[in-house]
């Protein structure tokens, strides 16, 4: 029976570009709320709290004039309301002068019994004395309408006065004081018809005002996007190029921001793997070769050994050794490639600690002896002084036998490899000397790298992977490394390390 494969569901995935036309055009919404919002709810309790205290400063100011004055401001004998014509001279100065800015404004003076001392208005309509038509900041007495008389009775009974009054064709803010002795008090009123236009104004204009900016914004947004969009659309077809196997493509910079540094980051990475994918191909292919050239002895030899050396045991001691070396070198070889990938993709770290190199250098230089004494060689140890440093002293080891084995491999006739650690004021320098044929400079570049084999090591036994194992290793400790050569002289490779015990604190 035949079975269908479930189907997904495609997810919804947004584009960049319709998220920046979104998260604009939602700050543009957010932004006209927040106006809206302070239009309608902070803009008239802003401005009311700014009038009232100027109000409250003014009444004061008066009160404090009142408070100073020697003699009493008024006196009602027999119930005649007799003035203290000096004060208010005084005051009528000081408001005529600016002293006291009361401009725009309605100032009441009363006393206990809650009747009109006198009324000064500068402002029209005054809700306070429904205007008397003394505008123009003149002084008037004997204003008792009711609602400055409501006025009043509070202020008298609170000891102060905060009051918003409204007729059909205004709004005020009166505030009002009491003398120290409370015998007196002192109401100042202000219109707050402005700010009530204007709020009004500011609403009618704001949506008409919201419809041009949202059009603006998803203009400027498509625009916007695009722009930035665009190199991202490079990379990403960059990218798939990569993946199809096209190593060769690179993206134009064109900006120097971060898509800028993006884009050369991407042409670094599509270099490096281009060369990465070239130097798989060349490893693959050399160790092939060198795999099958090991397997075809092993094969031929196998089967001389089954079908034709009969009874000569000489024969077949020396065809089955052959068998072994070879396997020994495809062995080597293997191990070689592993240990090289455990170090280079990080599987295997470093464990650093604090030890002495020369005594690293002795015991290393002590498991030559015997190949030495065999070939006639000498391995001269230059290791006098003790060297602190802080590595892996496991993996140092494998640095020292892949540069000795080097060095011997390309020994020269006095038979004379060097292994020298010199110290340095924060570490040392181990150096690997031979007198050997030298290293031509156009092979210098390349010694370190994977299964690269200079042109005097050609049809040598090798792995050709020990110079690289190094390097990698090196790299893993922040090591500086090199060879310095000249053919027909012989060639140093060197390292040097560190110790952190001499290193200031971060």
């Amino acid at each position: 029976m035949k079975q269908h494969a479930p189907k997904t569901q495609r997810k919804f995935v947004m584009s960049i570009r319709w998220q920046l036309m979104l998260f604009i055009t939602g700050m543009t919404l957010l932004t006209l709320a927040l106006v809206w919002g302070v239009i309608t709810y902070a803009l008239v309790p802003q401005y009311n709290r700014t009038i009232r205290n100027k109000l409250e400063s003014k009444a004061a100011a008066i009160v404090a004039m009142i408070d100073q004055s020697e003699l009493p401001i008024s006196n009602r004998d027999f119930g005649v309301l007799v003035l203290n014509s000096d004060f208010w001279k005084q005051v009528s100065d000081t408001f005529i002068n600016k002293t006291i800015n009361v401009d725009g404004c309605c100032v009441d003076f009363s006393d206990t019994t809650l009747r009109c001392l006198k009324a000064y208005e500068s402002m029209y309509p005054c809700l306070l004395h429904e205007s008397t038509g003394a505008f123009g900041g003149e002084f008037v007495t004997n204003v008792n309408t009711a609602l400055v008389i409501q006025m009043r009775q509070k202020l008298f009974s609170q000891g102060s006065l905060y009051e918003i009054v409204r007729s059909s064709s205004s709004q005020q803010m009166l505030v009002g004081h009491l003398s120290a002795d409370g015998q007196y008090g002192v109401i100042v009123s202000a219109s707050l018809a402005q700010i009530s236009t204007a709020a009004e104004v500011l609403r009618s204009i704001l949506v008409p005002l919201a419809l041009i900016l949202l059009v603006l914004d998803l203009l400027f947004a498509m625009l916007f996007s695009r722009w930035f969009t665009r190199p991202i659309e490079r990379l990403s077809a960059g990218a798939r190029e990569i993946a199809s196997g096209n190593y060769d493509v690179q993206i134009s910079v064109v900006h120097r921001d971060e898509i800028g540094r993006l884009a050369e980051d991407f042409n670094h990475m599509a270099s490096e793997v281009k060369r990465s994918a070239q130097l798989e191909k060349d490893i693959l292919a050399n160790v092939s070769h060198d795999l099958r050239t090991p397997l075809t002895l092993i094969k031929g030899y196998a089967e001389t050994v089954r079908d034709l050396t009969g009874t000569d045991d000489a024969k077949r001691t020396e065809q089955c050794n052959i068998i072994v070396d070879e396997t020994d070198r495809l062995s080597a070889l293997v191990n070689s490639v592993m240990e090289l990938s455990k170090v280079q993709n990080g599987s295997e770290k470093p464990n650093p600690i604090d030890f002495d190199m020369s005594e690293l250098c002795f015991e290393v230089a002590g498991r030559y002896d015997a190949l030495c004494d065999q070939n006639h060689w000498t391995l001269r140890l230059e290791a006098d002084h003790a060297a602190p440093v802080n590595a892996d002293p496991a993996m140092m080891e494998r640095v020292l036998h892949n540069l000795l084995g080097n060095a011997f491999h390309h020994i020269g006739e006095d038979g004379v490899v060097i292994l020298r650690v010199i110290p340095q004021d924060q570490g040392c320098r181990v150096e690997v000397v031979d007198h050997g044929p030298g290293i031509p400079p156009e092979d210098l570049p390349h010694l370190f790298d994977r299964y690269y084999r200079a042109r005097q090591d050609a049809g040598k036994t090798g792995t050709g992977l020990g110079l690289s194992i190094t390097k990698a290793i090196l790299q893993q400790h922040g090591f500086a490394f090199g060879v310095d050569s000249a053919v027909g002289q012989g060639s140093t490779f060197w390292f040097t390390m560190c110790d952190t015990r001499t290193q200031p604190n971060p």
